[in-house]
Formats: structure tokens, C-alpha cells, sequence
């Protein structure tokens, strides 16, 4: 089933606890700290079956219709339509909603190529896990995951102190109808806007944590089930003129805490498994897939990063000048490089599992440890190409109201070649991405999306084939011998 952004958005008006600081909030298609968000969620699901969008990103199979990011690929050309399924999603939002519907979805199809790893932890976990990816795909369902304990209570230790109430989340008993879970998770991007909750682990667990070795999942408006919604940015939009990202792309980001709350058999995918709770996305397509979506995101914030940097250079009327050029072209060069390394994750693209197509792991650890390493430094060049041109705009849109005012910056602010509204609009647009709180949020959310620096490097040495690096340079080194008039005899 296809669902319409019109039935996405009554399907998350279902009496789920959201807190705004001490604000309960009813309903998040219609409090002004979200609701425009809910329509930018809204318009994804309504053009995914446009006739224009439909043959890429939506497939048949078992006698329904289907949404592309479910497939699970046997063929290069399925790879290259669930890419472009997400690249249309994220082109759609600048590559500003990090949470979109394909990312978890993605996560757990990977994981549904693998359902002996959770068979082989409980029996009928496996059966479990492909029935909740046929649930997701038949009911095209919007997740979110929380997959990170709190901080400041993630050493060993400190869980077995009688004196401390443990946050994160365990499981607190066990019935024969199902578990329950009580404790807090991090970080439920777009939950406010999710119909269900991934909970999980992707941080090594000590062996004794088995109580937080839990796998599940749940929906957003389960009893017990609350979501402590960060800061809005949308709330403090000024106008979608003054605002024009943050007012319709802040797909928030929130605490969720669990209230002894009772999950069924039937969504427990994995229990009391410390390693196996984080491995199962790294020994399945899970792990490639959801990041493989993640970098062709990245993409489309890149490619928008780039347009800003060559319209502000081009009002400024710096265009022409040789630094700046090469400050152009450099930016150019690195977002033609990151589609490069996009689209060599299919080119090169191996066999994980027998029968079904994978991305190239490598190829993915490496665009993802670029785009974390690289973000804020690609937003300072295209700060420095603004310069003061933000703080040269009025303060917001309403200067128009005053017909003298207007007159003055009409007369005061425009250019030759641009009118002074225009101006505004662009250095508005500018500071948006590269200065606002909004701003902020996103380069943050690039540095530590997959995780702290040396967890994301630790992909790309699990994943480098450093035996065949090895014997590349014995294999050289035995071509060739000191020269014979230099070797040392061996005493007689």
C-alpha cells in the first residue's frame, strides 16, 4: 500500500506524547512548532506515486505496490533505482531531512536479508524480524530508530551501582505475551513525525549488559511511550521568507523515554545478545544500505551548498576573480568527486548475501567519513565568499510594510544587476544553511550522525582489504635483491 501525504499526516495524529520543554503537545500536523515540517513529510509520500515518479520509485511485488526503498536488490539496475529513489527524496528537501522515510526502512530491509542472525539468537525472531519488514512495507510505515544510550551513562560500571537510577533503557520483565522496557534512548530524529520507533544498539555493550541487549521495535503512540522534543527551529521562524529552511525542514530531534512499556513477542527481534545487538547491522546489509541512503543525501545538501557559493560570488560581483575561482572550483570538484563516490558504490558493487546485490561497504565508509570530516570546512569557504552580506539585510520581510521604508531599501540596497528584495532573499537563504541555529544543528548533525570520529574510521579499517595491501608490496619487494656485490658472506 501507497499511502497519501493526506493519510501520513492522520496517521500521526494518534494521541502520542509530545513535550515541547513543559508544553504537551496535541497534535504535531497543527502546533506551529511543526506543522510545516509534517508537510514537507506529507508532500514525500504524495509525489513518490506522480506519474513522473512513479516507475522509479515505487515497485510491484506480492500483488501490491510498493514504495522502491523496500526492495531488496538481486541486480545492479535494482541498486541504481533504489539510489535514485533516494536522491529524488532528498533532492525534494535539499538533503535536509536526515530521517526521511527511506533511511530506516533501508535499515531494516538490509536486515531482512539476514533473518538466520536473529533466528540463531531466539527461535522465531527470525520470523519475526520479515514479518515486521513485510509490516513496514505493506502499511508504508515512517520511522524513526533510537539506537543510543544517553550520555553520560555509557561506562560498564556505572551500571551496577545500587545508588544509581540507570536512564538508558533495559528490559525490566519478561511475560508471555511479551517484554517490557523501561529507560531513555537517543537520538529520535523526525520522531515526532514517525509512526514507530527502531530500538536498538549500534555502541558496543559491556558482556554484562544484557539487560540493555534489546532489539524491538514500537509504535510512537504506545502507553509509556514519551518524546522530549529538542528546541524548535521552525517555531522561531520568522516568515518562510526570512526562515526559508528552518521553516519547512527541521525535522527535530528528541529524547525518547519508555515508561514500562509492554512490546509483544512478535516485535522482539533480538534479547540478552550484547555483541550481537550492535553486529547484526554490520553482518547484514543494514548497515550499507541505510548509510548508502545517507551519503546520497549528503549529495544533495552538497550540490545546494555549491549553488549558494557561485550566486553569492556572482551578485557580489567576485565571480570573475581568480581566487575566488579557485575557491569555486574546488567546491565544484568536491561534490563532482562525492557523486563520483556515490556512484561507484554501485559500479563496484559486491554480493553480502547470496542472491542480493550490496552496495560497496568501502566505497560508503568512505563517502561517509568525507562528508563528516569535510562539512564545516566546505561551509566556512562559503561563509567567507559571503562575508558581511547577511548583516547588511534588514532585520526581516516586514520592512515592506512601511511604504517609506520600502522606498529606502529599494533605493539603498539594490544593485545594477539585482533588486534589493532579491538580495535580501539570497543572503537570507545563505545564512539559513551556513549561520542560523538551524545551521548550526546541521553541522553537528554531519560530524556525528554515524557516530564519534573514531567510530567512523573504524568502518573504513574493518572494511580495507589490508592482506592484499600487504602482499602488493611483498610481491614488489621479492622482485628485486640487493646487489650482489653488497651481500654479506656468510662466514664459512
Amino acid at each position: 500500500m501507497l499511502r497519501t501525504g493526506k493519510e501520513f499526516l492522520e496517521s500521526i495524529r494518534d494521541g502520542r506524547k509530545v513535550y515541547l520543554g513543559g508544553e504537551l503537545v496535541r497534535d504535531v500536523t497543527t502546533h506551529p512548532a511543526f506543522r510545516n515540517a509534517a508537510q514537507t513529510f506529507a508532500m514525500i509520500f504524495d509525489r513518490r506515486a506522480s506519474p513522473e515518479n512513479r516507475d522509479v520509485m515505487t515497485y510491484e511485488e506480492d500483488g501490491a505496490r510498493h514504495a522502491t526503498y523496500y526492495m531488496r536488490p538481486k541486480t545492479r539496475d535494482e541498486l541504481r533505482r533504489r539510489t535514485e529513489t533516494h536522491r529524488r527524496i532528498a533532492s525534494w528537501t535539499y538533503g535536509l531531512l536526515g530521517r526521511s522515510p527511506d533511511h530506516v526502512a533501508s535499515y531494516v530491509t538490509g536486515l531482512s536479508l539476514r533473518p538466520d542472525l536473529f533466528e540463531g539468537n531466539r527461535k522465531g525472531f527470525g520470523d519475526n524480524l520479515l514479518a515486521y519488514q513485510r509490516h513496514m512495507r505493506d502499511n508504508d510505515i515512517c520511522a524513526t530508530y533510537t539506537v543510543l544510550p544517553p550520555q553520560g551513562s555509557r561506562k560498564p560500571e556505572y551500571y551496577n551501582r545500587p545508588d544509581v537510577v540507570v536512564p538508558t533503557l533495559r528490559v525490566v520483565a519478561e511475560k508471555d505475551d511479551g517484554i517490557v522496557i523501561s529507560g531513555m534512548k537517543m537520538l529520535g530524529t523526525s520522531a515526532v513525525f514517525a509512526n514507530e520507533t527502531w530500538v536498538g544498539n549500534v555502541l558496543p555493550l559491556s558482556p554484562s549488559q544484557v539487560k540493555e541487549a534489546v532489539t524491538c521495535a514500537v509504535p510512537i503512540n504506545a502507553p509509556g511511550v514519551n518524546v522530549w522534543s529538542r528546541k524548535s527551529f521552525e517555531r522561531a521562524a520568522v516568515s518562510e521568507f526570512d526562515n526559508p529552511l528552518s521553516y519547512r525542514f527541521d525535522e527535530t530531534d528528541s529524547m525518547i523515554i519508555f515508561k514500562n512499556v509492554k512490546v509483544p513477542w512478535e516485535r522482539v527481534f533480538i534479547m540478552d545478545d550484547a555483541e550481537l545487538s550492535r553486529e547484526v547491522y554490520m553482518r547484514s546489509p543494514a548497515h550499507s544500505f541505510g548509510n548508502h541512503q545517507s551519503t546520497v543525501r549528503f549529495g544533495e545538501k552538497l550540490k545546494l551548498l555549491v549553488a549558494i557559493a557561485y550566486k553569492v560570488a556572482k551578485v557580489n560581483g567576485i565571480a570573475h576573480v581568480p581566487q575566488v575561482q579557485g575557491t569555486l572550483s574546488r567546491l565544484a570538484a568536491a561534490e563532482a568527486g562525492f557523486r563520483a563516490m556515490i556512484a561507484g558504490q554501485i559500479e563496484d558493487c559486491e554480493e553480502l548475501v547470496p542472491g542480493y546485490v550490496n552496495v560497496n561497504r568501502r566505497y560508503m565508509y568512505s563517502a561517509l567519513l568525507w562528508g563528516a570530516t569535510h562539512y564545516y570546512q566546505l561551509c566556512d569557504d562559503v561563509r567567507e565568499l559571503m562575508g558581511g552580506g547577511p548583516f547588511q539585510v534588514p532585520a526581516d520581510i516586514s520592512v515592506l510594510k512601511d511604504p517609506e521604508l520600502a522606498a529606502d531599501f529599494e533605493s539603498y540596497w539594490s544593485l545594477p544587476e539585482q533588486k534589493a528584495l532579491d538580495r535580501m532573499k539570497l543572503f537570507k537563504l545563505g545564512w539559513d544553511l551556513l549561520g542560523s541555529e538551524f545551521a548550526g544543528r546541521h553541522t553537528q548533525y554531519e560530524r556525528f550522525y554515524s557516530g564519534p570520529s573514531f567510530i567512523v574510521t573504524s568502518y573504513s579499517w574493518n572494511t580495507a582489504p589490508w592482506a592484499q595491501f600487504e602482499e602488493m608490496v611483498d610481491k614488489l619487494m621479492a622482485s628485486y635483491d640487493v646487489p650482489a656485490e653488497y651481500r654479506i658472506k656468510a662466514a664459512e
